[in-house]
């Protein structure tokens, strides 16, 4: 039996979900299925969710979900089967409406699940799709099976169609959530940033600081940073700390000839290596700007949306997720932005785009803030993925004739 075999329409109010997760650990994906889970809730529906344990299990049981231990992250075949009987038995016993599959092994056993059963099967891609490859297109393929198959990102997106053939209204983009309740600058206290400034080699309050978060490496561009400070200085700009807040040990060379190019430039008094940040919402409340310089594009441009959400400006490449974070000209007229967007590697651009946004007014800086605080809480709160992920549920629902 289809789903399209049901004689009557669904609405969420009174549906049964069950969401096939990894696991329920504290990180964003576990916090992710617990916030569709209480969203869920709050709608009328029942939320089950199924994995591995994990420190949320807790947090989902206090208020009403359900929880079944189920690890699925696996392309054990008898494992699969057995999963998949497993399904099967919850769509009967429990009356499920919808399974979403949050990865390809709980993907596969899903698909095997809910094969002529009148189930609707909601997908999730990661991330970054893996290399093109034989094997790896076949596992991962189950992803691309849903009813309706959920994408991070139109970067993602626009490479899932091109790979697995999806048909275009088949997918959804909801971007990761970023935690814009602890990323919000009314919590960070000025004291912190007072004396996150001074541990950072003695920062004066009068210096300007340009931040870029995560590890330092050939993929994040900093060597670019390090010219286009050799060009702000060049041009008259003066008291700007360049700060790098991520491991710096995982590449020794690469941290070498980042160091070595800013002492022949003659900035490298200006640079800060500060290692890993453990408080990064204080972190970039204690910048004037951030700087995503990367020449590859990155996992997730989770940085940018943080960034955002504590009201800074950005300033990012346009590689991968990246622009999709940002709100700027072409996109979006000028009186909306919230950063600049450059190419990767150019110097120029990126130099000029540091100069303008350190060359804005008090009022018209705060009002930058104000709207990337506003896009991050519309675009990545917990809440608004949650209810976007609610809406790919509902839709299916409504279409249940």
């Amino acid at each position: 039996m289809s789903p399209a075999a049901r004689s009557t329409p669904r609405s969420l109010a009174g549906a049964t979900i069950l969401q096939l997760v990894p696991a329920l650990r504290d990180d964003p994906a576990g916090h992710a299925a617990v916030d569709i889970a209480l969203t869920l809730l709050r709608s009328g529906a029942r939320a089950i969710v199924a994995g591995d344990g994990g420190p949320l299990v807790g947090e989902l049981r206090a208020f009403g979900g359900e929880w079944l231990p189920m690890p699925n992250d696996t392309f054990n075949p008898l494992r699969i089967r057995s999963h998949a009987r497993q399904i099967t038995n919850l769509i009967a016993g429990e009356r499920i409406d919808i399974v979403h599959a949050q990865s390809a092994g709980g993907a596969w056993s899903a698909l095997a699940a809910t094969d002529r059963m009148p189930v609707f099967l909601v997908t999730s891609f990661p991330d970054r799709l893996p290399a093109n490859s034989w094997p790896g297109n076949v596992f991962r393929g189950s992803l691309a099976r849903g009813d309706r198959v959920i994408a991070p990102s139109s970067y993602v997106s626009h490479a899932m169609i091109a790979r697995y053939k999806i048909p275009a209204e088949r997918v959804t983009v909801i971007p990761r959530s970023v935690d814009t309740t602890t990323f919000n600058p009314a919590l960070v206290r000025p004291e912190r940033i007072a004396a996150l400034r001074r541990a950072w080699g003695g920062v004066l309050p009068d210096f300007r600081i340009v931040l870029t978060p995560g590890r330092i490496g050939p993929w994040n561009g900093q060597l670019a940073l390090v010219d286009a400070a050799r060009l702000l200085v060049g041009g008259g700009e003066r008291n700007i700390a360049f700060v790098l807040a991520g491991d710096d040990r995982a590449d020794a060379r690469y941290t070498r000839a980042l160091l070595q190019r800013a002492r022949a430039h003659s900035v490298d008094t200006l640079f800060r290596l500060v290692g890993p940040s453990t408080d990064m919402p204080t972190t970039f409340a204690a910048a004037d700007v951030v700087a995503v310089p990367a020449l590859e594009p990155p996992l997730s441009g989770r940085e940018a949306a943080q960034a955002q959400a504590i009201g800074r400006p950005v300033i990012a490449t346009t590689v991968g997720v990246l622009p999709e974070n940002v709100l700027c000209p072409p996109r979006m007229r000028d009186d909306l932005r919230t950063g600049w967007l450059v190419r990767p590697g150019n110097v120029s651009e990126l130099a000029r785009a540091i100069s303008a946004a350190l060359a804005l007014d008090v009022t018209s800086y705060e009002a930058l803030g104000a709207r990337a605080r506003q896009f991050a809480e519309f675009a990545f709160s917990p809440q608004s993925v949650a209810e976007a992920i609610r809406g790919v549920y509902t839709s299916l629902l409504a279409r249940d004739t």
